[in-house]
Formats: C-alpha cells, sequence, structure tokens
C-alpha cells in the first residue's frame, strides 16, 4: 500500500446515515482512504442539505449546498436510491455485497421492515460490519425514542455542566453529542474490521448517542461516583483547579491555565503580588479552590488594567499557560492553524466558485496520510457510475429501478 492511496484504501463503505452522527464517521473514514458510497433519497437527499443558511452557491443546474452539509461529506460519492419501495431495497441488497461496512442511523426496526436490518444483511454477506445509530441504543426501555444532539446534551446531563454558575443550563455550540457519537462509531468500525480480518467474521456495532454522551462525561461523571453529589455549573472556571478561567482584559478575554503551584507562584510575579505564591489563602490549589471567590475577583481586577496583548506577552514570557479568545476569523488567520493544514480548499464543480473551503483532518500520518480526493458531492452525482461500477452497464435490477422511477 502506498502512502497517497491512506490506511483504509480498499474498504468499501455504504452510508445509509444522514445529519452528523453518521456523516462525520464516513468522512472520517473517507479521509482515511474508504470508498465511502453515500445513499440519499431521490429529489431531497440528507437533510441537512437544507439546514441553512447560508448556503454555497451552486452553478448552473445544480442546487446550492448548505454549510451544515459541506462540513461532514467529503471523500464521498452521491447515489440516490429510494430504498422504501421494493426495488430501491433490492439494490442495496446488491450493493452490500460489494461493501465492508454498512453505517445508518434510521428509528429502531425502520431498515429491519424494509428487509435490510442486520440479520438480513449478515446472512447475504458475513463479513459485513454493519454500524447501527440510534439515540437511545437497541435496548432497554427508552430503544424506540428519537434521539436529537441537543435534546441528549440536555438529557445525558453535559447541559446541567455548561453555562455560568447563576444562569441557566447552556448546550455546547456545535454537536457535540453526534460528533463523538461519530467517533465512537469510526473507533468501533475499525475494531470490527481488524476483528473481521483476523477471524472473517463481520458483526452489529449497536451505538446509542445518549451512552456516547454519558461515556464523555469523563470526570465529570467520577465527581458524583465519588460525592454523591452532581457536579455545579462553573461557567469557564475549572471545578478542581484554580485559577483556571477567562478573565476579561481592557480590550477582550484570555484565557488563564495555571495548573500547579509554580506555575501560580509565576503568574503572581506578572501580577506584580509575590507574596501571593506564600499567602495560606493561594498557597497551594488546595487552598485556592477554598478561596476562588475572592481569588477570582482580585485577578479580574487586574486584568482589566492592560490589554489582552500585554497580558499575554508577559505571561507567555514567565512561563504561565494561556491564550487569547479568539473568533473564527481570528483563528483562521492564524499561521498555526495554516501550518497544521487545517483549513483546506478542493475544486467543486457543482458550486458557482468552483471550489469549497473545508476544514482540515486532524490525524497527522507518517507513512499513509489522509487524502482529500472528493468533495461534498451534489445530490446524486454518482448514481450512474456507483451502480455501473458494482453491478454492471446493464444490469436488470438498475435498469428496472430506472424505468420505476427509483434511482
Amino acid at each position: 500500500m502506498t502512502a497517497a492511496l491512506g490506511p483504509l484504501h480498499g474498504v468499501r463503505v455504504l452510508d445509509l446515515s444522514r445529519i452528523l452522527a453518521g456523516p462525520s464517521c464516513t468522512q472520517l473514514l473517507g479521509d482515511l482512504g474508504a470508498d465511502v458510497i453515500k445513499v440519499e433519497r431521490p429529489g431531497a437527499g440528507d437533510d441537512t442539505r437544507s439546514w441553512g443558511p447560508p448556503f454555497a452557491a451552486a452553478a448552473a443546474d445544480e442546487a446550492p449546498q448548505s454549510a451544515y452539509y459541506l462540513a461532514a461529506n467529503r471523500n464521498k460519492r452521491s447515489v440516490t436510491i429510494d430504498f422504501a419501495r421494493p426495488e430501491g431495497a433490492q439494490l442495496v441488497k446488491r450493493l452490500v455485497a460489494s461493501c465492508d461496512v454498512l453505517i445508518e442511523n434510521f428509528s429502531l426496526g425502520t431498515l429491519q421492515r424494509k428487509d435490510l436490518g442486520y440479520d438480513a444483511l449478515s446472512a447475504l454477506q458475513p463479513r459485513l460490519v454493519y454500524c447501527s445509530i440510534t439515540g437511545f441504543g437497541q435496548t432497554g426501555p427508552r430503544a424506540a425514542e428519537r434521539g436529537y444532539d441537543a435534546m441528549v446534551q440536555a438529557q445525558g446531563g453535559i447541559m446541567s455542566l455548561t453555562g455560568e454558575a447563576d444562569g441557566a443550563p447552556m448546550k455546547v455550540g456545535v454537536g457535540i453529542a453526534d460528533l463523538m457519537c461519530g467517533m465512537y462509531a469510526c473507533v468501533a468500525i475499525l475494531a470490527a474490521l481488524r476483528h473481521r480480518d483476523a477471524t472473517g467474521q463481520g458483526q452489529l456495532i449497536d451505538l446509542a448517542l445518549y451512552d456516547t454522551q454519558l461515556a464523555w462525561l469523563a470526570n465529570a461523571a467520577l465527581d458524583y461516583f465519588v460525592t454523591g453529589r452532581p457536579p455545579a455549573r462553573h461557567g469557564n472556571a475549572h471545578a478542581q483547579i484554580v485559577p483556571y478561567d477567562v478573565f476579561a482584559t481592557s480590550d477582550g478575554h484570555i484565557q488563564l491555565s495555571v495548573g500547579n503551584d509554580v506555575q501560580f507562584a509565576r503568574l503572581a510575579q506578572v501580577l506584580g503580588v509575590p507574596e501571593w505564591a506564600s499567602d495560606p489563602r493561594y498557597a497551594d490549589n488546595t487552598a485556592r479552590v477554598a478561596s476562588r471567590a475572592e481569588l477570582t475577583r482580585a485577578l479580574a481586577e487586574r486584568f482589566q488594567t492592560r490589554t489582552s496583548e500585554a497580558w499575554l506577552a508577559a505571561l507567555r514570557e514567565a512561563g504561565v499557560p494561556c491564550g487569547p479568545v479568539r473568533t473564527l476569523d481570528q483563528v483562521f488567520a492564524d499561521p498555526q492553524t495554516a501550518a497544521r493544514g487545517m483549513r483546506i480548499s478542493m475544486p467543486a464543480p457543482h458550486l458557482r466558485d468552483g471550489q469549497v473551503d473545508l476544514l482540515g483532518n486532524p490525524i497527522q500520518l507518517s507513512e499513509t496520510p489522509v487524502s482529500y480526493r472528493r468533495p461534498p458531492p451534489a445530490l446524486g452525482g454518482h448514481t450512474q457510475e456507483v451502480l455501473h461500477e458494482l453491478l454492471g452497464q446493464d444490469d436488470p435490477d438498475v435498469l428496472a429501478a430506472q424505468r420505476a422511477g427509483v434511482l
């Protein structure tokens, strides 16, 4: 395998998912070299195609594409099949025979009723890795309920931890429950492929938004397990480390991450109050947590006396971890962002500008790097290509589906 082909070259993924959890997973698999075939509803496609504004303007005879859709659908080929109809379901079954992975996120039982569930497809393709993403999983009293990102953030506890201490619960600014579920899905698929390659046996992956939301509660959940008390909201502050917070300056905001007592002593020097390092109220982190409110007020007063740039320069010179709070225009103007390849541009003939800017993939592999081969596709842009490639130019099922308006 050459580096240009990617570590997952030769793996084919049939992507029946939509919105964000499944598509973010399959985009990552595609970046790593997998051939991802995105199956969409004729005439409508992935729900997120219409989630806007903003939209990227389309070339003539093409539909505009929402920024939301563009965020999670590169390195895929789009095929339109109405698999709610028997002719379409039959085509999906035929395609599965040439695929290693199937990923879907329909409500519990939806694909089983179309004879496209795991039992039916694994009987046809025993090596198939079948990843099913639902709101609450395949088992339990809530298995039949639908799940959406913000709803799961609320029910899964993260909103209770996010927001100002005296404010309302807040969701995270991006669909983090969906995105983390997509990450877990990718890990699970790679593990299942490893097992399949060793044994020849595929398997079902049962993944729930709710479960993955709970899993990344991490230390907050352990705080509850140890104390028996639900953790409180702390805004931008850290529950166990002080000072670890955002502070207003004379012209903006900075984030301070003082992780140990040595760093606090350096901070005290920069602030012109070196005696704080030996003050019993602040001498160690346990004391600082106990004196959180008093210390935070004192820090806030001092940080407002100078600009962000002045404070950051002084703090960095002293070895105190800190950073500016930046808007996205500032983030993507940073030379570090460019140096790490985190904003990329891809040719996109179906868009008016002929290209599209996308987020880069953060994975840096020395021998098999990620690659950006296909922009997020136009709806059904690869239907004929894929069906002819996998099933043949004159396949009777394809011809019948065309006549029936299934494609």
